[in-house]
């Protein structure tokens, strides 16, 4: 952390404020949001010189080609770190959690993730003219070689590890038709490779696009079954119909393209991915033990097991064995997600701290004693923190604001977190004295504030008061 400080205070000539470090993914980098003087830029940290001088001279290309990604702004003379421009936190992934969870996407969020799509040919086609593809890590294109680790990775990290028997030889047979077929797609086009919604940031409507690092040389059509076939997406069938026709038609200005043509070779590039993502999902969740991503496992499984209706008569071996591979119970319909609920509480000090019936034990509890308490006044002791009498005594001392700002500030984050983490279970509480006047009306307003900006449950209780209440 003290070498992007330093690289910070180098590039701005101001001291830093505030740093945070944001939620990392899969990769060993970590990312920080540096601030000063109301200006905030985002530092990356990489285990990996080459794979951030990949991402430098991509990030340069291709805003100077007009593509929307983040301004490089310095790097420390070793590579090991370096500032960009800060999109803000409105992933794509963020912006239709709604439709995700519900298993169906309002026409808002379909025209968003169309928006996405039809921008893809532009970061395609443009972004690969002129670009050296000699800087690309870990290597320049697409070829036999990454395909076999790809389909190695899906072996040894997930086929082996449920248990099923199969011949690795006629395996292999049927991994070296399919490098036939992919290969035959190959064009001199930008392959983003992890193509998916939370690389994709919503900046006043628009789509911008980060970590791009591992692009390299390849074909269109493995971007679009990443983004299109995104495990947890779970996209409708007619809904990705949709997607492609939004594609296609982005595509003309490049590349004429018979429809039925593309999906007859796009659906390889589907089973392709699909592999390739279930055995990363294996590795992350088997071997180095993070159980959120055997969570999305089902939902791979999902996309494979609809693929399959319709066989691949170019790998029997294979077709067979992945039929076999998806009527396993483990890999049961995972059903609609649960989705976040946050319990917001108001309480006494004196009658304890309230009990997470979740039993997750996980969330906030704020002093509210700090503020002014209107429950030493004669006139306020019939009344409670919902009250308007109350209300306004709290607004007019105006400390109350200062307080529940830091306190919003907090909880977001965590909400945030929880979601993206699939939680289910969150506990806020504010105490004081009497858990009449100054915890409920903070109570009442945190309910407010995260019923209004998160597509959560909220459900407020006021202990002393035994009120319960959903928003």
């Amino acid at each position: 952390m003290d070498r992007v400080k330093t690289l910070f205070e180098q590039y701005t000539g101001s001291r830093v404020e505030s740093i945070a470090e944001l939620p990392s993914s899969g990769s060993n980098r970590r990312y920080f949001r540096i601030g000063s003087g109301g200006r905030t830029l985002i530092a990356a940290l990489g285990t990996s010189v080459p794979e951030n001088i990949a991402f430098w001279t991509m990030a340069r290309h291709f805003r100077e080609r007009g593509l929307n990604v983040p301004e490089v702004l310095c790097h420390s003379e070793d590579f090991a770190c370096y500032l960009q421009e800060d999109l803000g936190d409105d992933t794509l992934f963020r912006m239709v959690a709604d439709g995700r969870t519900k298993g169906s996407y309002s026409p808002e969020e379909k025209a968003l993730i169309a928006k996405v799509v039809r921008a893809l040919p532009r970061i395609q086609y443009e972004g690969a003219k002129g670009l050296d593809f000699s800087v690309c890590y870990p290597q320049p294109e697409f070829d036999r070689r990454m395909i076999a680790f790809d389909q190695n990775y899906f072996k040894y990290c997930f086929l082996k590890a449920t248990g099923l028997e199969f011949s690795e030889i006629e395996l292999d047979q049927d991994f070296q038709a399919m490098a036939d077929v992919l290969m035959g797609a190959m064009s001199d086009t930008f392959l983003y490779r992890d193509f998916q919604a939370r690389n994709v940031m919503v900046r006043d409507g628009e789509p911008w696009f980060i970590d791009f690092q591992g692009g390299r040389k390849g074909p269109i059509y493995y971007d679009v079954a990443s983004f299109i076939w995104q495990a947890k997406a779970a996209y409708p069938d007619e809904f990705k119909a949709e997607l492609i026709d939004a594609y296609l038609e982005a595509l003309k200005p490049y590349r004429p393209v018979s429809k039925e043509e593309f999906l007859q070779t796009l659906r390889h590039f589907v089973l392709f991915r699909t592999l390739q993502v279930l055995g990363a999902y294996g590795f992350r969740g088997y071997f180095e033990k993070k159980p959120h991503f055997l969570q999305s496992v089902p939902y791979a499984i999902d996309n494979l097991r609809k693929l399959l209706k319709e066989p691949f008569t170019e790998y029997p071996y294979l077709n067979d064995l992945l039929g076999e591979m998806v009527k396993m119970k483990q890999f049961a319909d995972p059903g609609p997600e649960p989705g976040l609920e946050v319990d917001v509480m108001s309480f006494a000090y004196k009658k304890g701290i309230p009990n997470d019936e979740s039993g997750n034990g996980g969330g906030y509890v704020f002093d509210c004693r700090g503020l002014e308490n209107p429950g030493k006044y004669e006139h306020y002791r019939h009344f409670t923190g919902m009250d308007p009498e109350v209300v306004k005594f709290m607004e007019d001392d105006g400390g109350v604001f200062k307080f529940l700002d830091s306190a919003y500030s907090l909880v977001d984050a965590h909400v945030k977190r929880f979601i993206e983490r699939k939680f289910t279970h969150l506990m806020v509480g504010f105490g004081c004295t009497g858990g009449q006047h100054r915890s409920v009306y903070c109570a009442e307003h945190m309910a407010a504030h995260l019923a209004g900006k998160f597509n959560v449950k909220v459900k407020i209780t006021h202990r002393e008061l035994d009120v319960e209440k959903e928003l």
